[in-house]
C-alpha cells in the first residue's frame, strides 16, 4: 500500500509572521497537507483574512490569532487560546521577523534591540511556551525557527548587522533547544531561506542591479520563487523527519556554499 510520508492530517500548526510572504506560503503548503493551521501575527484583520482563505481553499480548519511575539503575557495567551480551541499543538513554525538595513555605524540601539527581540527572542518566547504547554507533555513536537542564510554568513549588498546576530542567534538557539528537548520527543529545527520572491521583495529582486548581483553570487543564478520553501518545510514538520534533530537547512541556490 502507497504511503504519504507527509500526511499532516489531524495535525495542528502555529505559524508565526503568519500575514502575508513566506509565512502564508508555508502555512498553505502545510494545510494542503491536511494541517489544521494558526496563523499567529500583530495584525488582527490579517490574520483572519489569511485563515479564512486557507479554509477556503484547502478544507482544513484554520483559526487567526493575533499576538505580539515580543510580550510575554501575548504568547501565553494565544497559546493557551490554541489549546482551548485545538487542545494541541503539533507543528511550530518561527517565521515572524523583520530587517534593519543600514551601516553598522549608523545602527541605533532601538534599531539593534528590536531585531534581537523579534527575531532571535520572541522566537524563544514562541518555542518556550508550546512546548512547556504542549509539546513536552505530548512527548512530541516539531519546531522549525526561520533563520536566514544572513544567520550564517555577511553580506556587501545591504547592511544589516543586527539582522545577521538575530538569525545568527536563531540558529544556535536551535542547536540548544535540539539538544535540551530532543529527548523529550521534539525535534528543532532551522531553515535559513536566502533571497525569495514576497509581496514585499519582488520589486527589488526584479531589478537590473540585483539580477546582475544574483548571476554572480547565486550558483543557481536566480532567486527563489513562491512555493521553493514549500517542501523543506513540510519536511521538517512531518512525521518523515523523525530523526532530523538540529538540522541547519540553507535553501538559498547555493549561496553559502561560494
Amino acid at each position: 500500500m502507497a504511503k504519504n510520508y507527509f500526511d499532516l492530517t489531524g495535525q495542528v500548526a502555529v505559524v508565526t509572521g503568519c500575514s502575508s510572504g513566506l509565512g502564508v506560503q508555508m502555512a498553505r503548503a502545510l494545510a494542503n497537507q491536511g494541517a489544521k493551521i494558526v496563523a499567529l501575527a500583530r495584525r488582527k484583520n490579517m490574520v483572519e483574512e489569511v485563515a479564512a482563505q486557507l479554509t477556503a481553499d484547502y478544507g482544513v480548519e484554520a483559526i487567526g490569532v493575533p499576538c505580539d511575539i515580543t510580550s510575554t503575557e501575548a504568547v501565553e495567551a494565544a497559546v493557551q487560546t490554541v489549546l482551548d480551541r485545538f487542545g494541541r499543538i503539533d507543528i511550530l513554525i518561527n517565521n515572524a521577523g523583520t530587517g534593519a538595513v543600514a551601516p553598522a555605524e549608523d545602527i541605533t540601539d532601538e534599531q539593534f534591540s528590536n531585531e534581537v527581540n523579534i527575531d532571535l527572542f520572541g522566537s524563544f518566547k514562541m518555542a518556550r511556551e508550546v512546548a512547556k504547554k504542549a509539546m513536552i507533555p505530548a512527548g512530541y513536537g516539531r519546531i522549525i525557527n526561520i533563520a536566514s542564510m544572513y544567520g550564517l554568513v555577511g553580506n556587501k549588498i545591504a547592511p544589516a548587522s543586527p539582522y545577521h546576530a538575530a538569525k545568527g542567534g536563531v540558529v544556535n538557539l536551535t542547536r540548544a533547544l535540539a539538544c535540551e528537548w530532543g529527548e523529550k520527543g521534539i525535534n528543532v529545527n532551522a531553515i535559513c531561506p536566502g533571497y525569495f520572491e514576497t509581496p514585499l521583495t519582488k520589486e527589488t529582486l526584479e531589478t537590473e542591479f540585483f539580477q546582475n548581483y544574483a548571476h554572480t553570487m547565486i550558483p543557481l543564478a536566480r532567486y527563489g520563487k513562491e512555493g521553493e520553501l514549500d517542501t523543506a518545510a513540510i519536511f521538517l514538520a512531518s512525521p518523515a523527519s523523525t530523526y532530523v534533530n538540529g538540522c541547519i537547512l540553507p535553501v538559498d541556490g547555493g549561496y553559502t556554499s561560494l
